[in-house]
């Protein structure tokens, strides 16, 4: 059976409808991203399934619980990396694992996930010290310290470089080769196409699209827009252009080419 369904999932704030009528299941073992922009009601979808926020209509199911009466040993089973943690930064990341570990019943041994998330020359060290891509493994590293079956990334690239998201990225890949069940939530297209199974858009509150990203791609019927501004010293414009098949537009220095290519 999935290892989350959910049904007709409604939730408002007053007139608004942040989630409006959201449908979908996810199978065990699966990647399962939610792309849109900001304000699509990705949030507000997990943090249902987290069981942090109650929903107004439908019905929701993870691991056969709901999670709005889940309890501990719903809790025990999920794993999350929010946005951001707010962990006092004056511990050590082994004192953090430690005293969040304490939580759960069953957790992972803290070398073990210190060695996962790539911080074991750093397991002395404290927070406030770390970079903030090292400090983002320490979050990822509280989703894990409970050897949760189901794991849930809330946009964990956000405000990463293109490097430090790349590497990211190859962390989660490792994560996810053992098994556990993940919910992504992003709005990186590039990040649900490298990281997910399947995807789900949405927009205003509701599910316009799902399907492997591959899928996704295959159905696509508008062309993509690319917009850059040439340096002050560039390659002739036609060298640019000449790859892309579609029309080419630019003022100045910048530069706009709708392709389907």
């Amino acid at each position: 059976s999935p290892a989350i369904e959910v049904s007709d999932l409604t939730k408002r704030y007053g007139d608004t409808r942040a989630v409006d009528g959201v449908s979908f299941s996810v199978e065990p073992g699966e990647v399962f991203a939610i792309l849109g922009p900001n304000g699509a009601g990705k949030s507000t979808t997990v943090e249902i399934l987290e069981g942090h926020r109650d929903r107004d209509g439908g019905s929701v199911s993870v691991f056969g619980i709901d999670p709005a009466k889940g309890g501990r040993e719903y809790r025990d089973r999920v794993g999350i990396v929010l946005q951001s943690a707010g962990i006092d930064k004056e511990l050590t990341v082994r004192e953090v694992l430690d005293l969040y570990g304490a939580a759960y019943t069953r957790r992972r041994p803290i070398d073990e996930v210190l060695d996962a998330v790539e911080l074991t020359e750093k397991a002395d060290a404290r927070v406030r010290t770390l970079s903030g891509g090292q400090q983002r493994r320490v979050d990822l590293a509280l989703g894990l310290i409970g050897d949760p079956d189901l794991l849930f990334l809330d946009e964990p690239t956000t405000g990463f470089d293109p490097t430090a998201r790349r590497r990211s990225w190859d962390l989660v890949r490792n994560l996810t080769a053992g098994g556990k069940t993940v919910v992504l939530t992003t709005h990186y297209l590039e990040e649900a196409e490298q990281l997910a199974d399947r995807v789900a858009v949405m927009s205003g509150g509701r599910i316009v699209a799902e399907g492997t990203p591959e899928s996704l791609r295959a159905n696509a019927d508008r062309g993509t827009v690319i917009r850059f501004a040439l340096p002050a010293v560039h390659a002739p414009l036609s060298e640019l252009i000449d790859p892309l098949v579609g029309d080419a537009s630019g003022r100045d220095r910048r530069i706009e080419i709708v392709t389907m290519a």
